[in-house]
């Protein structure tokens, strides 16, 4: 086993040490739901030119070619004969055609830029979603990655023991009970390095996942995050101010004002402009092979059958959903921050609890030790002092995890995460 331990200490050794730096920067640039996010912020970002595109001219030429069964001349008297239809008909047509007054594009234009805010909002809202989930896997990771360097250490300390009391029980110092339960402890202590180094494994495959890389690297476990001193009121306003998700519902409901306006401006008239310009081989009776149009236009929807009272009431109902989703999303952020901040508080508490607890275990461990080698303690109280040391460092490791992973939450629910 000795071997073995010497064995994972190399490979430890050789294997590349990734930092948290370097596995945000990586999610970054490999994590493939944000380069679905930024995809889509792409696409949105073509809707105020879809927009525009409506208002802008149109210009189209097209020609066609017809064979007539039958020519058609008309002898005008005292003048020539016009081939108002020839075996052989070319035509050809350009068209331009312009909105100038078009009431329901103009909401459209400005909708369409708050639709690209709200794609930008949450494309940022999702990077920090996924850059706080990698933080996430790290920490647990490199919690873990600690779990085995301490149940290593236990396993050692348990062989050394066990080692002893077969040399006592060899002697004839000890019973077998003894060193039965040495060998008992040795055996528990394999299998919670078995089970740390399985449970380690499996976050740095989640890990390595969500970064898009093999899992081939060791951890280094960051400090705990700091945390900003403001009081919860401070941390509640800028959580209110900077979290994208709180942002992107305000815009939503701007939006759906909006779509709300633009079924309004539906009931106005709308005024069009088009020219064409027509050029064939059979003159018609202008005698001319050439012609052109000037139209203005103008169009105005009395009644569509209700369909604009319809829209105007399902925009309305939107407008309203929309204001209860800001709401919902700010008194979300008043309870996640002031949650985070109890949550971060108590975690704190127990990890100085937990690393003083540790602290004793470790000495109550060493003097019991002494105290064994000169047959004043007994093997059970050895024991007991090994497996108060075991649970002390599993304990000061999970609550480190915790305060980490609080303190993380309350910068994400304060806005303060990964801002850009």
């Amino acid at each position: 086993m000795i071997a073995l331990l010497a064995l994972t200490l190399t490979v430890s050794a050789a294997t590349p040490v990734l930092t948290l730096d370097e596995a945000l920067q990586a999610a970054r640039d490999n994590n493939l739901d944000l380069q679905v996010a930024r995809a889509r912020l792409e696409q949105s970002r073509l809707l105020s030119n879809r927009a525009w595109a409506a208002y802008l001219p149109t210009v189209s030429v097209g020609g066609s070619y017809t064979r007539n069964s039958n020519e058609a001349v008309v002898a005008l008297p005292g003048g020539p004969e016009i081939v108002i239809q020839p075996y052989d008909q070319f035509a050809a047509q350009a068209e331009i055609r312009q909105a100038i007054l078009a009431p329901s594009l103009i909401p459209a234009i400005r909708n369409a830029g708050i639709a690209e805010d709200v794609a930008e909002l949450n494309t940022e809202n999702a990077r920090r979603e996924i850059l706080f989930a990698v933080a996430q896997a790290y920490f647990g990771a490199a919690s873990y990655q600690e779990a085995i360097r301490a149940a290593e250490f236990l396993l050692q300390v348990n062989q050394a023991r066990e080692q002893d009391t077969q040399k006592r029980f060899d002697a004839g110092t000890v019973t077998r009970v003894a060193l039965l339960r040495a060998q008992l402890d040795r055996a528990r202590a394999e299998q919670d390095l078995v089970r740390a180094r399985n449970a380690f494994a499996s976050s740095r495959l989640a890990l390595a996942t969500l970064i898009q890389r093999n899992a081939d690297f060791s951890l280094q476990l960051p400090p705990v995050p700091q945390v900003p001193a403001e009081s919860d009121e401070e941390l509640i306003k800028q959580g209110l101010e900077q979290r994208p998700d709180v942002a992107a519902a305000r815009r939503n409901l701007d939006l759906a004002m909006g779509r709300r306006t633009g079924v309004w401006f539906s009931y106005a008239p709308s005024v069009g402009f088009s020219g064409v310009y027509r050029l064939s081989n059979a003159a018609g009776f202008t005698g001319q092979n050439d012609s052109w149009a000037l139209t203005l236009s103008a169009q105005w929807t009395l009644w569509d059958g209700g369909i604009r009272e319809i829209n105007l009431r399902e925009e309305s109902a939107r407008v309203a959903e929309a204001s209860a989703q800001q709401k919902q999303a700010e008194a979300r952020t008043v309870e996640e921050v002031s949650r985070a901040r109890l949550d971060y508080e108590n975690a704190k508490a127990n990890l100085s609890k937990a690393e003083e607890a540790l602290a004793l275990a470790r000495e109550t461990q060493r003097l019991t030790e002494i105290s064994f080698k000169a047959g004043v303690a007994t093997y059970l109280e050895v024991a007991d002092a090994n497996s108060a040391l075991t649970n002390a460092e599993v304990g000061a490791i999970s609550e480190r995890l915790q305060t980490s992973l609080s303190a993380l939450r309350l910068l994400r629910a304060a806005g303060l995460f990964m801002k850009e």
